[in-house]
């Protein structure tokens, strides 16, 4: 197996009992927290190019190739050209002519998924997925002895292509944050750690964008306010980010210094899944607005399918341009199993407002009421898909 890391042998770095919403300085500890992030590459593309030899090699998007169909995701080729996942078909194409469309396999998916989650097992009980294709593992204490959280993920990727012919990536580190941002610095088939030594510098120089935790429209705004490294970030007070950023401050506030006491919950019961997007302009026409509401149904929908997390109840969030928000919502007796009932759930919520009183600035849609086995593939009880337009 081919490989492309970064490795330090070092013991994992001393943490410290952080009360994420206060700004007094952290307690040490003496335990030592050793933690990765696997994240398997192009999962979805590198499924379909490993069971179609005529794909390998070349740009394949899984997804909808029709006007309104949607990229669920993209091969390092297609990457190439800019094709993302979340991104109209249409517009993949455009930016890569030679895309090639594949329909998405997400039985397949899910049982290669569990089959590497049944290698991660050997190493550890406490195993985080945060969906079909990425999970945090705490290896403090793994089940083989391994003294190294490197060796450990070493092995697991070596075991994942053995036993799949997939490629992963890994990040170690001493906490969830830093795991997260450090697999991303070898992809693909690499991995990285991040030493308590270089921790401070390596945060200090990170572009906010790589920032896990910080979505387009939260970057946009700390480039408003000066802040576009870790180093900027760093020099904010809590209060200020408090002030800026609601209760999240506190959160970027610690991991500006690499600190993130959040343990791997391999039981955390996910509660609900949604998008919003905030309107460059008020908008008050119908029309328009039902046009709105397709990309913000096609994000979450295209979760549902990646996770396989089905809902019952569907919410509507509306903000109008005075800041007053209202929400109306609608359950069903089964799962909702389809992206067209979801849409035409929202679309009845959002007839139900009209005639309007005054223009709307974010609409936003949630799904809730969500089957507690693939619900379990969190790390949070609401997950905010990050949105962009």
């Amino acid at each position: 197996m081919q490989t492309t890391s970064t490795e330090d042998h070092s013991r994992a770095p001393t943490t410290a009992q952080v009360d994420t919403n206060s700004s007094k300085p952290p307690v040490e500890q003496s335990r030592q927290r050793k933690v990765i992030h696997v994240d398997m590459d192009a999962f979805y593309a590198s499924v379909e190019q490993r069971d179609n030899p005529d794909l390998r090699g070349r740009p394949v998007a899984v997804g909808g190739s029709r006007e309104r169909g949607v990229v669920a995701a993209a091969s390092y080729e297609a990457r190439r050209y800019g094709v993302r996942s979340a991104m109209p078909s249409v517009t993949a194409k455009r930016q890569c002519p030679d895309l090639i469309f594949v329909k998405p396999r997400f039985d397949v998916y899910r049982e290669i998924s569990l089959q590497i989650r049944e290698i991660f097992a050997d190493y550890t009980d406490l195993i985080e997925p945060l969906s079909l294709d990425e999970a945090y593992l705490d290896v403090t204490n793994n089940l083989k002895g391994i003294e190294f959280a490197t060796l450990v993920a070493k092995e697991i990727r070596s075991r994942v292509w053995t036993e799949t012919r997939l490629t992963a990536s890994a990040g170690i580190s001493a906490n969830k944050f830093l795991s997260k941002v450090a697999s991303d610095q070898n992809k693909p088939n690499g991995q990285f750690v991040i030493t308590p030594e270089m921790a401070p510098t390596f945060i200090a120089d990170l572009n906010i964008a790589k920032f896990h935790g910080i979505g387009k429209k939260t970057e946009e705004k700390m480039n408003l306010l000066g802040i576009t490294t870790g180093r900027d970030l760093r020099t904010k007070s809590v209060e200020f980010l408090k002030e800026h950023f609601g209760k999240a401050g506190v959160y970027y506030y610690w991991i500006s210094r690499g600190i993130d006491e959040r343990p791997v919950q391999p039981n955390r019961i996910r509660k609900s899944v949604g998008a919003e997007n905030t309107f460059s302009h008020d908008l008050s026409d119908f029309g328009e607005l039902r046009i709105a509401l397709s990309p913000i149904i096609d994000k979450i929908w295209i979760y549902c399918e990646r996770t396989q997390i089905r809902g019952r109840t569907v919410t509507l969030k509306i903000k109008y341009k005075d800041f007053q928000q209202v929400t109306r919502s609608r359950s069903v007796q089964k799962e909702i199993e389809t992206k067209a009932l979801i849409a035409h759930i929202s679309d009845d919520l959002l007839t139900g407002l009209f005639p309007l009183r005054k223009s709307i600035r974010l609409l936003g849609v949630t799904l809730s009421g969500l089957n507690t086995e693939i619900g379990n593939a969190s790390e949070a009880d609401h997950t905010q898909l990050s949105f962009d337009l």
